[in-house]
Formats: structure tokens, C-alpha cells, sequence
């Protein structure tokens, strides 16, 4: 256990946003308050995200940011349904990734096992993507190749991978894991993703 509280740096749209779930519904903020819960000492996350925000988006943002640590013991990347959702391409979501990935590390005093990437959820089960020209089979599996992506570049800069996908999927049938806007998840889905990241937290500062 670190000396002084873990700070946690948590990057990307609008899941981490937790657009339309209120501030403490945040699957980060979630996660930090079941770790306080358990008695480890972190400080709420400090968040760069917004809704809408592609990998060229976050990294705008964080050229102009003014961050509240020069390092963090602790950084989380989820990224990339907008460049889906926008048509842009894989080799430039690897590009720009990768980017972000290597940031991410830099932020996280050079320690990769400290950075957590996060897979992107399956939106296509959601009742804003039944309403759209795309098949939910095409979205589906373009999600599926933008993971791919990053998981790979995960595993080849060591970091660690928490997969969600699977669990988003069961808003298929579960309407109350989805928000009232009918294309983000609620503060119970948040919650799922939430424990998952607490216990991966807790296995990097035992």
C-alpha cells in the first residue's frame, strides 16, 4: 500500500463521463468509493472526458490540461466508440491509441501494469442503436475490431486490460442496465464494471 493516497487519473468519453447517471453513478467514481469502503486509501479520480470525444479529441484535451499531479499511481483509459460511431478508421484509431497508450504510461511514472485500458462497450444492444440504419450485427463487430486493437497495443506495452463488453451485452435483455436516454448505461451496468476495476485496483496495491 502506497504511503499517501492513490491518485487516479481516469480518461476518455462519455462512459467515463457517466453521461446521464449522476456524479456518484460514475463507474470510476464507483469503483473509488468501493475501495474506500474496504479501507484503501485513493483520492477521487480526477477526469478528462467528455461526451462525444474521439482519440483526437482526447488528446487535444490533454495537451491543454492542467494536471493536478505531475504523475499518478493509477490511470485508466476507455476510448473509442465515438471513432466507431464517426466511421473513422482503425489505422487511425491505432495511431492515435497508441498515442494515448504511451501518454497514459508517461503519466503513470513510467509503471504500464499501473495503467488500466478498458474495452469499449457493445452499444449495439442499446435502444438508440435499434433505431439506427446500421445492422446491430455491423456494430457489433466493428466494435469488436476497435478492441481488438487495443487490446493488442495493451499487450504490447504491458498494461492491463479490464473487459466490459461481454457485460454491456446483457442490456440486450436487461432494458434497466441501460440510462433513460436509451444509448448509455445506467448506474446499475456502471456498478458491474465498477467491482471489476475495485478488485484489479486492489491487486496492484496490496
Amino acid at each position: 500500500m502506497a504511503h499517501h493516497p492513490i491518485s487516479f487519473l481516469a480518461l476518455g468519453d462519455s462512459y467515463t463521463v457517466g453521461e446521464s447517471v449522476p456524479e456518484s453513478e460514475r463507474f470510476v467514481m464507483q469503483a473509488v468509493g468501493k475501495l474506500k469502503q474496504e479501507g484503501i486509501d485513493i483520492e477521487n479520480p480526477e477526469i478528462i472526458a467528455r461526451t462525444g470525444w474521439t482519440t483526437g479529441n482526447l488528446q487535444d484535451a490533454m495537451r491543454n490540461h492542467n494536471f493536478r499531479h505531475p504523475t499518478y499511481d493509477l490511470v485508466s483509459l476507455l476510448i473509442g466508440v465515438n471513432n466507431q460511431y464517426q466511421g473513422k478508421s482503425l489505422d487511425e484509431y491505432e495511431r492515435e491509441f497508441r498515442g494515448l497508450l504511451q501518454r497514459s504510461i508517461e503519466l503513470s511514472a513510467h509503471q504500464p501494469g499501473h495503467v488500466i485500458v478498458i474495452s469499449i462497450p457493445d452499444y449495439s444492444v442499446t435502444p438508440f442503436a435499434k433505431r439506427s440504419d446500421l445492422a446491430k450485427s455491423i456494430i457489433s463487430n466493428q466494435i469488436k475490431a476497435f478492441n481488438a486493437v487495443n487490446f493488442c497495443l495493451s499487450q504490447k506495452f504491458g498494461t492491463r486490460y479490464l473487459d466490459i463488453t461481454a457485460d454491456t451485452r446483457q442490456a440486450d435483455q436487461e432494458l434497466d442496465l441501460i440510462a433513460e436516454d436509451g444509448l448509455h448505461y445506467s448506474g446499475l451496468e456502471y456498478a458491474v464494471w465498477a467491482r471489476k476495476m475495485a478488485d484489479l485496483i486492489k491487486t496492484l496495491f496490496p
